[in-house]
């Protein structure tokens, strides 16, 4: 578990190092494509460096806000809070994760945060109301145990800086469309190497960043599903909420590609695979529920 913890910390630093690089190299092109000479290499750096410690201090209330989420209260969610009050006695968290709340009918969850002592646990109302006690008790375990190994930074991170690559690159393939951009600095050779680089990163950029993100997120629900079980002591809710949530025919209205990795399973449904064996593949956000049920089911403890 430490081992894990410490890997996700790491992993967590080289991503921002290297966001930083990709969006300085990309923005430094753009500077340049606009003539903006020696003034780029500054506004690069100054800009990626903004980007990325907003995006690691706020990334919570960037994603809250983005799903319309509300804090959770002991007079409509008495539940909800007595469970994650449980799982703190076993879970051994500096501090209780905030609570919130998403309007929507399909049954889903997800936590983020920048470390456990900033952490937010956020459920649907379709979760309420149709998971019993121990199924939502494994969910919140599940949502708990991702705090726990600081898997919610890395996941924050990630979902945040994909999506504001992905947002760039569109910007400027809409500006290149539409002529804003000329070959305006043909003559200077000293750039050229750079420029180069910011535009192949501005084209293949979005795609490894959507690989990285989807690759993290199906290897730590796997770890997720075994501490669950280790917090509660029983598989069975977790297993039995994994199927209704997976058989659930509603879309979560709130969700986006960029966050649908944070969820506990995916939250957008694909017509005609009712019935059919789910894969993974490098494009899934998650591993195939069947996987994960089978794994749960032969954890001992």
């Amino acid at each position: 578990m430490f081992k894990n913890t410490r890997k996700n910390k790491f992993e967590s630093g080289v991503i921002i190092g290297i966001f930083i690089i990709v969006i300085t190299l990309i923005v430094y092109y753009v500077c340049n494509a606009l003539r903006l000479g020696s003034l780029s290499i500054v506004i690069a750096l100054i800009f990626s460096i903004a980007t990325a410690w907003g995006s690691y201090y706020y990334s919570d209330k960037i994603v809250l806000a983005s799903c319309k989420a509300r804090p959770a209260t002991k007079e409509e969610d008495l539940q909800l809070v007595n469970i994650l009050d449980s799982l703190m006695i076993t879970a051994g968290l500096p501090k209780k994760p905030d609570l919130y709340v998403v309007e929507d009918a399909q049954p889903n969850a997800f936590a983020t945060g920048r470390n456990p002592e900033h952490a937010v646990v956020c459920v649907t109302t379709g979760l309420l109301e149709k998971l019993d006690y121990y199924e939502l008790e494994g969910v919140l375990a599940h949502e708990v145990s991702h705090i726990k190994n600081y898997d919610i930074r890395l996941s924050a991170v990630v979902s945040i800086f994909v999506g504001f690559i992905v947002m760039l690159a569109d910007t400027v393939s809409r500006l290149v469309f539409w002529g804003g951009f000329r070959d305006r600095d043909s003559d200077n050779k000293a750039n050229g190497i750079l420029m180069l680089i910011g535009l192949i990163l501005l084209i293949l950029a979005p795609i490894f960043g959507t690989l990285m993100q989807l690759a993290l997120s199906r290897k730590r629900e796997f770890l997720a599903d075994s501490t669950a079980v280790e917090l509660t002591r029983n598989p069975d809710g977790l297993i039995s909420a994994l199927q209704k949530l997976e058989n659930d025919p509603n879309e979560l209205e709130t969700a986006n590609s960029a966050t649908a990795n944070m969820y506990i399973v995916n939250p957008f449904k694909k017509n005609g695979d009712k019935g059919k064996r789910k894969k993974s593949s490098i494009w899934s956000t998650h591993p195939s529920t069947e996987d994960r049920i089978a794994n749960l089911r032969n954890i001992r403890y």
